[in-house]
């Protein structure tokens, strides 16, 4: 095969203009089309040009094998050609961020991974593999209740169940700098990965959590009841803040703009946008949010009507009988103008005095794993108790109307779907729930874990047994 380089003048997809979607250079001619958008597929079928090269990493694609070639020789080119442009870049004065150097072509700083020597002899001693079919239970593991510890075991459940925590904890991501790594809460994450993993059916025994949970979070010490939500929280905290170590933690000491891996998964920004009532100037703060806490209908606070839909048919996804509460409708609640009154005057920049002005909260940024709260523990100056209110959720979300951007679409606290929507960024599928049974005074918290898309099991503390989608959609979240 002879293969012509030439040196290109900008690097674009050709037919779609893009300088991102994976782009690949063709070797035989002077032609860049995206990977991901199949215009470099396009262009090798009918120029019968079979090689091209990821601009990125550097990796040789064939069209013939549909694989990418993994030649030495080609691979040691990539390499020392990538130093170069890494050189170079050191050179410049200014700070460039990732996206702009995938924009320039630079590629990422990288290095593949190859076994070491006692890899290869630990994987020649252990010749069995774990095979993950659709009847695969492995993942699958009780926990010991250790003393009105359930509030602890339904979080674990859902957490060891999230897809990319266990994907960043199965492939050995941490990398501990703690001067005590027995007081690390990722290290024993990490352990309890491995534990969930191993295939062992026994339940496993939390008590190195609990201990570490006791000391890093000392409001949840003790042996009494404890709720499920306040310990997701505090367990998000605490993993957030031994993370610092990790090369991602390290880049930002801010918890708004950190890198860890608790953050890129779990961390969405809110804005919340105060309107002046005199000059309807806007006033505009983002925050970072782990959870969103949503008021039910039955708590001391006035409830927001339901939503048209509630007449028995679907609304984003929620098949509900009349009068039925959705989670849509919590959701709107949440993210409807309130006015804040005469008694919570603001001071307005635009009048320069203090106004009556109207708040209201929409989702800037979308987190990749959504955390929704249920209020239904109330607490006030003249009662304690729990909203039992049933909320339909759906297996799939759209939080489009949710959206920042979405608000100028909202008419009098409607949002109107766009006919053309075809985006699917916003939407979420259910992959756990947790229940809690009971009153507050006495109760007792189990949760609903996916293992595969339509295959869901109940964890009650030590007993996993399977359940059905109408067991999990039915069930007081």
């Amino acid at each position: 095969v002879s293969v012509s380089l030439f040196q290109a003048k900008s690097c674009i997809c050709h037919m779609c203009g893009a300088h991102l979607n994976r782009l690949h250079s063709c070797l035989y001619c002077v032609f860049f089309g995206c990977f991901t958008k199949k215009h470099i597929h396009e262009h090798a079928k009918t120029k019968r040009h079979n090689l091209a090269i990821d601009l990125l990493y550097g990796g040789i694609y064939c069209f013939m094998c549909q694989d990418y070639i993994y030649d030495k020789d080609m691979e040691q080119i990539a390499k020392e050609e990538q130093r170069k442009a890494w050189k170079l870049q050191a050179f410049t004065p200014t700070v460039v961020s990732h996206y702009q150097c995938t924009m320039t072509g630079i590629g990422e700083k990288y290095s593949t991974w190859e076994p070491t020597k006692r890899e290869l002899e630990l994987l020649r001693h252990n010749p069995k593999r774990r095979k993950i079919t659709t009847n695969c239970t492995i993942g699958l593991r009780g926990l010991i209740n250790l003393g009105n510890t359930c509030f602890m075991n339904c979080i674990v459940q859902a957490l060891t169940h999230t897809p990319l925590l266990r994907d960043f904890f199965l492939s050995d991501r941490h990398k501990c700098e703690m001067q005590s790594p027995s007081s690390c809460l990722v290290c024993e994450m990490s352990t309890l990965f491995q534990e969930f993993y191993s295939g062992h059916r026994s339940p496993h025994i939390p008590y190195r959590l609990l201990h570490l949970v006791w000391t890093h979070a000392r409001h949840l010490a003790g042996y009494e009841q404890q709720d499920a939500h306040e310990f997701l929280i505090a367990a998000l905290d605490v993993l957030h803040r031994h993370c610092k170590g990790d090369d991602n933690g390290k880049k930002a000491n801010n918890p708004n703009h950190c890198n860890c891996i608790i953050d890129q998964i779990f961390t969405g920004g809110l804005q919340s946008d105060v309107t002046c009532q005199v000059c309807h100037g806007v006033s505009t703060t983002i925050d970072p949010f782990w959870d969103i806490s949503l008021d039910l209908p039955g708590s001391s606070t006035p409830f927001w009507p339901l939503s048209p839909g509630s007449d028995g048919s679907v609304v984003n996804g929620e098949s509900h009988v009349s009068g039925t509460t959705t989670l849509t409708d919590c959701l709107r609640r949440f993210t409807r103008p309130e006015h804040l009154g005469s008694s919570a005057k603001i001071k307005c920049s635009g009048c320069h005095s203090y106004q009556e002005s109207t708040k209201q909260l929409t989702m800037k940024k979308l987190p990749i794993v959504a955390c929704f709260h249920l209020k239904r523990f109330e607490h006030s100056a003249k009662l304690r108790r729990k909203i039992t209110t049933y909320v339909s959720f759906p297996l799939e979300l759209d939080m489009t109307p949710f959206m920042a951007s979405s608000k100028e679409s909202r008419m009098n606290g409607q949002y109107q779907q766009p006919t053309d929507s075809l985006n699917n960024d916003n939407k979420y599928s259910l992959f756990a729930v947790v229940n809690h049974q009971g009153t507050l005074e006495s109760g007792h918290y189990t949760s609903f874990i996916r293992q595969h898309k339509d295959q869901w099991f109940k964890c009650d503390d030590a007993i996993i047994t399977k359940a059905s989608i109408k067991d999990v959609l039915d069930s007081e979240g």
